[in-house]
């Protein structure tokens, strides 16, 4: 249980605790949706705000087989932990540790020929050879090799596997869209992987997994599941769109909540004003409460004035302006105790809102609200051991 923190017999200024059970049972439930694929749990930007070495643990002894990274710093970082499961890690820039990614044992994405060159010589360097896996831009637009240039691509890279300085251990992409159902570009991308597959395995690539589908994938186009299914928000409980589904209907559990315990409680007149700006002003006598958590802990300042906060088993509303440290909410007369729990997200079992909710009322999305959430906050794990 080291990574299990004890829960404190002293209220925290704010903590966001993140359960672990219910990880174990999101990519369970992935796993169940993508039977023919084996599972790679994505844990970038340190597990999305949950924790990145805890829940890469949790997502292991619940079967995932993979776990992803953007960076290679993060793919380091697990196996300083200890993690020795397959890690792929595919945001690169010129001069990076590939060395030390190679002789880590992990698998690194190439999307273009410098990365190739790259990675070459630091194999040459290691006097081994590295894992790599090349990534087809099918349509995003973004990182991926562009379909004309992919023939030199993969004839590199197989001129490089014969003199015995890369495997190439995979061939994937990324989808756009994947969020919107019917949206014209899944088809589209998933042809064109397919035709960019086809093309390296002709050409002799064999690779060990091939691999399409992120979470909106994995819960709802099975065509795109291939040789592996690459979850990220769907595993920490967040439905990746509100148009595919809530998390219930596809039988996952939100795993972190956020609350704080408030620092004042106060009695104010009517036309006081709330915070900067004065953005907020009391309509008529009532109480402010305190909840000393502001935007240096990724509480979004988008929330001025719609984030919604259980406290004392009713819903509030942020009050006037997201400070750095701290915001308000009106009690309207209700008064409860200093040190009481203000609950700002979770599953939503209590009647607190949910990441969801607040996405909705900062105008952004849920991976965002919880991916976040800063290093001031601590994350607190409960159920890190598996009974029975």
């Amino acid at each position: 249980m080291s990574e299990t923190a004890a829960v404190p017999t002293a209220p925290l200024r704010a903590r966001a605790e993140i359960d672990l059970a219910a990880l174990r049972a999101n990519v369970r439930a992935l796993r169940a949706r993508a039977k023919g694929a084996a599972l790679m749990a994505v844990v970038k930007s340190d597990a999305y705000g949950h924790g990145a070495v805890p829940c890469a643990r949790a997502a292991v002894e619940a079967g995932a087989t993979w776990l992803g990274t953007a960076t290679p710093e993060e793919a380091l970082a697990l196996r300083a932990a200890g993690l020795d499961t397959r890690v792929l890690c595919w945001l690169w820039v010129p001069g990076g540790p590939w060395r030390e990614a190679i002789e880590a044992d992990i698998d690194v994405a190439l999307s273009g020929m410098w990365a190739l060159r790259e990675v070459t010589e630091a194999a040459r360097q290691a006097g081994r050879p590295a894992r790599v896996q090349l990534k087809a831009d099918t349509g995003l637009g973004r990182n991926g090799c562009q379909p004309a240039d992919w023939p030199e691509l993969v004839a590199e890279a197989l001129r490089a596997e014969r003199e015995g300085l890369v495997r190439v251990t995979g061939l994937w992409s990324h989808f756009a869209c994947a969020d919107e159902p019917g949206h014209p570009s899944i088809a589209a991308q998933l042809a064109r992987f397919r035709e960019m597959v086809a093309y390296a395995e002709e050409q002799g690539v064999r690779p060990e997994v091939r691999h399409l589908a992120n979470s909106p994938a994995t819960l709802t186009l099975p065509e795109t599941h291939f040789d592996l299914v690459r979850p990220g928000i769907a595993m920490y409980g967040v439905s990746p769109s509100p148009e595919i589904g809530t998390p219930a209907d596809f039988g996952l559990r939100p795993v972190m909540t956020l609350s704080a315990s408030l620092a004042l409680v106060k009695h104010v007149p009517g036309g006081h004003g709330v915070s900067y700006g004065h953005h907020y002003v009391t309509p008529g006598e009532t109480t402010l409460g305190l909840v000393p958590v502001g935007y240096a802990d990724g509480i979004p300042r988008h929330a001025s004035g719609t984030g919604p906060v259980l406290v004392d088993g009713k819903w509030r509303t942020v009050a006037g302006r997201v400070a750095m440290d701290q915001f308000v909410v009106d009690l309207g007369g209700d008064e409860p105790p200093v040190g009481a729990e203000a609950v700002l997200f979770g599953p939503g079992d209590r009647g607190e809102p949910t990441a969801e909710d607040w996405a909705q009322a900062c105008g952004t999305i849920a991976y965002e609200i919880v991916t976040r959430i800063g290093t001031r906050v601590p994350r607190v794990y409960v159920n890190g051991e598996e009974e029975g």
